[in-house]
Parts: structure tokens; sequence; C-alpha cells
């Protein structure tokens, strides 16, 4: 089972399930997540779709009790939804994964242990101002006058109920904590960096980089990130264990802005894209930028009580040491992945 299948990275992980022959069930409420994800795969033999919440609990029931492994990716996602619904945010997060754990609890009782990889977030670092951070590491939240840091305290509950569980249950608990991770199909409309700035410099820009743009993020591609979920999932040694998973290799955001508008215009003097205001086919290759970076402050953005942190990038050696992968993805090629997505999309709607 997985819950949010619908969503970006679930729609991705539910492909990767059917083609190495699993039956899947997929829980999705579509308030993120859309049906329209899983086209590729849609009508499969081996598929079966429900749209509802993983908070319906005569449903939730029976489901648990009918698969052998579970991903509950469900959650409130993206830095704007965040901000804007703090509430949502805090129960969606915290109340389905103490439901689904609850009955998976009365399952290992009658004997019954279904294996579940909870997936968290690097946000549960908060603003901890190492260079790099390791799954051991304090967490350190922001004041709760700050909605921003209520999602990372809704995922390190999540953390410590599933470990409970583990520990009192023996329920196998493999929890992951996703940094950054994009590809196909993911929106800016939550307030995702990298298709946001992708879809202003296709439509001739600016692109919008909050405070100085000196903050820094890794970048991991979806299907590196699939991968390793699933190599956790058959690790035994994973088992009761919080890892981290994506990149290791940081990049600011003003960094990140730069590279999209320098494949962007790159693909404009090759003649594949015209761009509005149009440097289509321009003569050299030297020609200044017609895209051009705005900056804007998190409090026009988010509001006078948002904050962000400066540094997110994770110590993936427990990760090595547990599947022997890493990040294969480079940026560039990423950026370039996306922009040629967007440009089939835009020719085809």
């Amino acid at each position: 089972m997985v819950t949010g299948g619908a969503g970006f990275i679930g729609s991705h992980l539910v492909e990767a399930l059917l083609a190495r022959g699993d039956h899947v069930t997929v829980v999705d409420d579509e308030s993120t997540g859309k049906a329209e994800n899983l086209q590729a795969v849609w009508g499969h033999a081996r598929l079966r779709y429900i749209k509802d919440t993983v908070t319906n609990e005569p449903l939730l029931a029976q489901l648990v009790s009918e698969v052998d492994e579970i991903y509950h990716l469900a959650a409130a996602v993206g830095v704007r939804l965040i901000a804007q619904s703090p509430i949502h945010t805090i129960e969606t997060n915290i109340y389905a994964t103490e439901l689904l754990l609850r009955h998976l609890g009365r399952l290992c009782e009658a004997g019954k242990r279904t294996k579940i990889f909870l997936a968290s977030s690097s946000e549960v670092y908060g603003k901890n101002p190492k260079t790099r951070w390791t799954e051991e590491d304090d967490l350190v939240l922001g004041p709760t006058v700050r909605p921003r840091w209520s999602y990372g305290a809704s995922k390190a509950i999540g953390e410590f109920l599933a470990l409970a569980y583990w520990r009192e249950y023996g329920l196998p608990v493999i929890i992951g904590r996703f940094f950054n991770v994009v590809g196909p199909r993911q929106t800016g409309e939550y307030g995702m960096v990298l298709p946001r700035f992708i879809k202003a410099a296709l439509n001739g820009g600016p692109l919008v980089v909050h405070d100085d743009g000196k903050q820094q993020r890794s970048f991991a591609h979806v299907s590196d990130v699939i991968r390793m979920v699933l190599a956790l999932m058959d690790s035994s040694a994973a088992v009761g264990n919080v890892c981290n998973i994506g990149s290791d290799q940081p990049v600011s955001i003003l960094e990140l802005a730069e590279c999209v508008i320098a494949v962007v215009e790159e693909y404009s003097r090759k003649g594949l894209i015209s761009l509005p205001g149009g440097n289509k086919k321009a003569a050299a290759p030297e020609q200044s930028s017609s895209l051009r970076i705005k900056f804007q402050s998190y409090t026009e953005a988010y509001g006078a009580d948002f904050e962000d942190c400066r540094r997110r990038v994770p110590d993936l050696s427990k990760l090595w040491r547990l599947t022997g992968l890493k990040a294969s993805w480079s940026l560039d090629d990423i950026i370039r992945q996306l922009v040629e997505e967007a440009l089939a999309r835009n020719r085809s709607g």
C-alpha cells in the first residue's frame, strides 16, 4: 500500500513497485496529488486505486490487514502550503501517521508484522547550524510563533511515534528523511523552487529568488530517491533506523536560478524555445541574458512570521553503508529533463 500514491514522489514509487511485480494499493485524497500522475499505469491489472483519506479508519483497518508492505507518503507538502495552512499541516502529518501505526500495532499483537516505510523530511533538523546533518544530530526548531517550524515538528512527532512502535511492538519501521526531491510531475504550486523557476524562465521571467539567494540546498532526482527507498526496504539492517535520503551536492538558490536560465537560453539559441520578448536564435552564445532574476523578501512571499534555514545538506554515509547507493543525476541533467518535459507538456496542452 502506498499512501499519497498519486503525489509526485508517490506516483514514481507506484510505477517502480508495479515494475518489479508487486500488487499495489494506492490511497490518496488528491488534496495535493492527482490521479493523472498515474496515467502511465492506469488500468494496470495489479493496481488498485482508492480516492479517500488515510484517516478513514474503517477503510484503513481493512487495507492494512491485506498488505505486506506500507509506504506512508501522505502528508502536507510545500513551503507555501505549510505557511498558509498550519492546522492542515499538523493534523495531516500527525493524525494520519498515528492512526496508521495504531492499526499496525494491533496487527503486531496478533502476530502479523507489516513492514512500513515512513516518509519524513529534512525539515525535522530545523535550523541546526551544522554544514552537513547526520541522523543523530540535534533537532533545532524555531519558536512556535513561526508556523514554518510546525511542519518539522509534526514530522518529528511521526518519527518518535514510529520508533516507539518499533521498540514496544517490534513493528518493522524504516524512516527516510527526504532532502529536496525533484523530477517529472513536480509542480511549483506549493512553493517547490525548481519547477517554479523553470516555469518562470519559459514564460520569459523573471525568476523570483527569495531573500538574498545564498541559502543552500541539495537536489536529488526522484528516480534516484525511489531506488534508495526500495533498497532501504530490502535491508534488514535498516529496520528501526532513520536514514537521510537525497543528494549531498549543495547549490545556492541563486546559483540554481542561474543554472535554469543558462539551460533555457541555450535551448533558445538553438531555436528550440521562443522566449517571450525573445532571444530566439541569438547570434552569439555570449549575448547577455534576456531573462532576469528578481529578489523578493520572505515577508513579501510568505508573511512577516516566516523563517527559513540557510543550509540544508545531508550526510549520506549511513545511506551508503545500508544500500551502497548514491545519487546518479547531475543538477544540469535534471534541469534539462524538466525543461524538455515542460516543453512537451506545452506542445500537447
